[in-house]
């Protein structure tokens, strides 16, 4: 059974930070790409950030250079460290992984329950 987890979401100021943080287990992490989406009321949901197996980065054009995706394999984590978050940051964020159960799967997306961010101005 595949599981993610996050962890981080709340409330914050204009300006402010949050770290989200994302445990995943039942899938071979070392070999998953990882990313983080989010969707705001009335709106799709869209990828924010996402990081290969080799650590390879790629962000939406409205969080690069604010947001930092990360991954720690020992700890099958990955992390969303936001700064100078904006209000139309506020949305839920949701965990999402690209990855197999066992090494001859067929690779499968998965998906966290959801953390909600609210970011007042």
């Amino acid at each position: 059974q595949v599981q993610l987890v996050e962890s981080g979401g709340g409330l914050v100021q204009a300006g402010g930070s949050l770290r989200l943080s994302c445990a995943a287990s039942g899938i071979i992490f070392s070999i998953a790409a990882m990313g983080w989406y989010r969707q705001a009321p009335g709106k799709q949901r869209e990828l924010v950030a996402g990081i290969t197996s080799g650590g390879s980065t790629n962000y939406a054009d409205s969080v690069r250079g604010r947001f930092t995706i990360s991954r720690d394999d020992a700890k099958n984590t990955v992390v969303l460290q936001m700064n100078s978050l904006k209000p139309e940051d506020t949305a839920v964020y949701y965990c999402h992984s690209h990855g197999r159960r066992y090494y001859l799967d067929s690779p499968g997306d998965y998906w966290g329950q959801g953390t909600q961010v609210t970011v007042s101005s």
